[in-house]
């Protein structure tokens, strides 16, 4: 394992322990400022980002009814603005989390699902190292544990693009519409934890 993934695991460590200590967790730190839980709900309401780095996340929840929904509790869906809020936002990877925000799985998405500006894989995978949140809200520790698990598992996240794009090539959609429009694929790929 190379020092950067190390250091990256120390600090998924060090931020949940932190968390402990209080008896949260990274999900309760997350909504703690949400005035009741709906489903799809971005949270915090406007999105975290950090203007220096580009970085951007939310946080949502899906149905309990759907495939994962009584496993995943909901996820983090990180973007990078290499141009600044008001350039361009690609989505980078879906981090989701169990109901006590352990993660339980990484994943990539079709484009209609996020609706961001497309990059191909090998762009997409050059951003990862953009994220990287030093914001106050919804809380520190929260946004240094998420670009953690981006860190900690960069490889996995690169192959997991690279995986979007074949599963992208692969998938004929039923009617004359674009494929990255084709509602009948949402996640291309997914690891499980």
């Amino acid at each position: 394992m190379s020092e950067a993934r190390e250091q990256a695991q120390r600090e998924i460590a060090f931020c949940e322990a932190v968390l402990a200590k209080g008896g949260l967790t990274v999900l309760i730190e997350t909504l703690r400022d949400a005035s009741d839980l709906s489903v799809w709900t971005h949270y915090p309401k406007d999105d975290v980002f950090d203007p220096a780095t580009g970085a951007q996340w939310f946080y949502h929840s899906h149905p309990t009814d759907e495939p994962d929904g009584a496993i995943e509790h909901g996820h983090f869906h990180c973007f990078v603005r290499p141009q600044g809020a008001t350039g361009p936002i690609h989505h980078l990877i879906a981090v989701g989390v169990d109901p006590y925000g352990k993660l339980v799985r990484l994943f990539t998405v079709n484009q209609w699902v996020v609706g961001d500006d497309w990059l191909d894989a090998e762009p997409t995978i050059a951003l990862l190292d953009k994220f990287d949140v030093h914001m106050p809200r919804p809380s520190y520790l929260v946004n240094r544990w998420l670009t953690a698990v981006l860190a900690a598992h960069e490889d996995e996240i690169a192959s997991l693009i690279r995986e979007r794009d074949r599963t992208l090539a692969a998938h004929q959609p039923e009617s004359d519409m674009a494929v990255r429009d084709d509602r009948a694929l949402e996640v291309t790929s997914e690891l499980r934890f």
